[in-house]
Protein backbone atom coordinates (compact mmCIF):
# COMPACT_ATOMS: atom_id res chain seq x y z
CA UNK A 1 0.00 0.00 0.00
CA UNK A 2 2.48 2.57 1.02
CA UNK A 3 4.07 2.38 -2.94
CA UNK A 4 0.87 3.09 -4.73
CA UNK A 5 0.33 6.52 -2.17
CA UNK A 6 3.96 7.11 -3.08
CA UNK A 7 3.35 6.48 -6.62
CA UNK A 8 -0.56 8.58 -6.29
CA UNK A 9 1.40 10.91 -4.71
CA UNK A 10 4.06 11.50 -6.98
CA UNK A 11 1.76 11.20 -10.32
CA UNK A 12 -0.70 13.82 -8.61
CA UNK A 13 2.82 15.89 -8.08
CA UNK A 14 3.51 15.93 -12.21
CA UNK A 15 0.50 16.30 -13.49
CA UNK A 16 0.20 19.63 -11.30
CA UNK A 17 3.34 21.15 -12.50
CA UNK A 18 1.95 20.36 -16.18
CA UNK A 19 -0.93 21.85 -15.71
CA UNK A 20 0.87 25.14 -13.62
CA UNK A 21 3.47 25.03 -16.42
CA UNK A 22 0.50 25.34 -19.31
CA UNK A 23 -1.19 28.16 -17.02
CA UNK A 24 1.93 30.30 -16.57
CA UNK A 25 3.20 29.76 -20.35
CA UNK A 26 0.67 32.29 -21.22
CA UNK A 27 1.51 35.00 -18.42
CA UNK A 28 5.28 34.62 -19.51
CA UNK A 29 4.83 35.20 -22.85
CA UNK A 30 3.04 38.48 -21.76
CA UNK A 31 5.37 39.26 -19.88
CA UNK A 32 8.58 38.84 -22.43
CA UNK A 33 6.54 40.96 -25.06
CA UNK A 34 5.81 43.91 -22.68
CA UNK A 35 9.51 43.28 -21.66
CA UNK A 36 10.57 44.50 -25.52
CA UNK A 37 7.97 47.18 -25.16
CA UNK A 38 9.45 48.50 -22.43
CA UNK A 39 13.00 48.39 -24.12
CA UNK A 40 11.41 49.74 -27.45
CA UNK A 41 9.85 53.00 -25.35
CA UNK A 42 13.26 53.45 -23.31
CA UNK A 43 14.71 53.51 -26.81
CA UNK A 44 12.53 55.92 -28.25
CA UNK A 45 12.67 58.16 -24.97
CA UNK A 46 16.65 58.01 -25.19
CA UNK A 47 15.96 59.28 -28.94
CA UNK A 48 13.99 62.37 -28.45
CA UNK A 49 15.64 62.98 -25.43
CA UNK A 50 18.50 63.66 -27.51
CA UNK A 51 16.91 65.34 -30.41
CA UNK A 52 15.37 67.94 -27.75
CA UNK A 53 18.82 68.92 -26.40
CA UNK A 54 20.30 69.31 -29.53
CA UNK A 55 17.00 71.79 -30.41
CA UNK A 56 17.55 73.25 -27.32
CA UNK A 57 21.38 73.80 -27.78
CA UNK A 58 20.44 75.27 -31.37
CA UNK A 59 19.52 78.62 -30.87
CA UNK A 60 22.45 79.06 -28.32
CA UNK A 61 24.71 78.25 -30.72
CA UNK A 62 23.10 80.12 -33.38
CA UNK A 63 23.17 83.17 -30.60
CA UNK A 64 26.74 82.80 -29.98
CA UNK A 65 27.63 83.27 -33.83
CA UNK A 66 25.76 86.19 -33.92
CA UNK A 67 26.97 88.03 -30.98
CA UNK A 68 30.63 86.62 -31.58
CA UNK A 69 33.23 89.56 -32.41
CA UNK A 70 35.17 89.48 -35.57
CA UNK A 71 37.61 87.26 -36.26
CA UNK A 72 40.69 90.33 -36.46
CA UNK A 73 39.31 91.55 -33.34
CA UNK A 74 41.57 91.90 -30.26
CA UNK A 75 40.34 89.54 -27.29
CA UNK A 76 38.45 91.68 -24.57
CA UNK A 77 39.68 90.32 -20.86
CA UNK A 78 35.98 91.03 -18.14
CA UNK A 79 36.51 92.19 -14.60
CA UNK A 80 33.66 93.10 -13.13
CA UNK A 81 35.49 94.97 -10.08
CA UNK A 82 37.18 96.72 -13.55
CA UNK A 83 34.28 97.73 -15.20
CA UNK A 84 32.52 99.05 -12.10
CA UNK A 85 35.52 101.39 -11.64
CA UNK A 86 35.58 102.29 -15.34
CA UNK A 87 31.82 103.34 -14.78
CA UNK A 88 32.63 105.27 -11.73
CA UNK A 89 35.66 107.26 -13.30
CA UNK A 90 32.92 108.26 -16.23
CA UNK A 91 30.61 109.44 -13.42
CA UNK A 92 27.71 107.80 -15.13
CA UNK A 93 24.93 105.59 -13.25
CA UNK A 94 24.30 102.39 -14.16
CA UNK A 95 21.39 103.22 -16.71
CA UNK A 96 22.88 105.40 -18.59
CA UNK A 97 26.17 103.32 -18.87
CA UNK A 98 23.58 100.73 -20.05
CA UNK A 99 22.19 103.27 -22.60
CA UNK A 100 25.84 104.25 -24.25
CA UNK A 101 26.33 100.27 -24.17
CA UNK A 102 22.92 99.53 -26.05
CA UNK A 103 21.72 97.60 -22.75
CA UNK A 104 19.69 97.82 -19.58
CA UNK A 105 21.24 99.17 -16.35
CA UNK A 106 19.88 95.92 -14.65
CA UNK A 107 22.26 94.37 -16.87
CA UNK A 108 25.08 96.71 -16.06
CA UNK A 109 24.26 95.89 -12.35
CA UNK A 110 24.57 92.27 -13.21
CA UNK A 111 27.50 92.20 -14.37
CA UNK A 112 29.09 94.57 -11.41
CA UNK A 113 28.00 91.98 -8.92
CA UNK A 114 29.34 88.92 -11.13
CA UNK A 115 25.43 87.51 -11.37
CA UNK A 116 25.97 87.69 -15.19
CA UNK A 117 28.51 88.47 -17.94
CA UNK A 118 28.33 90.58 -21.12
CA UNK A 119 28.29 88.83 -24.68
CA UNK A 120 31.52 88.48 -26.82
CA UNK A 121 29.75 91.40 -28.55
CA UNK A 122 29.31 93.67 -25.69
CA UNK A 123 32.79 93.41 -24.56
CA UNK A 124 33.52 95.10 -27.43
CA UNK A 125 31.06 97.90 -26.90
CA UNK A 126 33.32 98.15 -23.24
CA UNK A 127 36.62 97.96 -24.87
CA UNK A 128 35.61 100.88 -26.83
CA UNK A 129 34.15 102.19 -23.50
CA UNK A 130 37.22 101.95 -21.55
CA UNK A 131 39.10 104.67 -24.11
CA UNK A 132 36.80 107.19 -23.77
CA UNK A 133 36.96 109.80 -21.13
CA UNK A 134 34.01 111.81 -19.09
CA UNK A 135 33.30 114.63 -21.27
CA UNK A 136 33.07 112.29 -24.47
CA UNK A 137 30.99 109.56 -22.42
CA UNK A 138 28.77 112.75 -21.54
CA UNK A 139 28.78 113.67 -25.44
CA UNK A 140 27.95 110.21 -26.35
CA UNK A 141 24.93 110.13 -24.10
CA UNK A 142 23.79 113.28 -25.04
CA UNK A 143 24.06 112.71 -28.54
CA UNK A 144 21.52 109.30 -28.05
CA UNK A 145 19.07 111.46 -26.18
CA UNK A 146 18.76 113.74 -29.30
Amino acid sequence: MPDIATALKAEIQRIARKEIRVQTEAIRKASTQHRREIAALKRQVKALEQANAALRRAPRARAAAHDAPAPDAPAVRWSAKRFQANRLRLGLSAEALGRLLGVSGQSVYNWEQEKATPRAGQLQAIAALRAMGKRQAQAALAAQQD
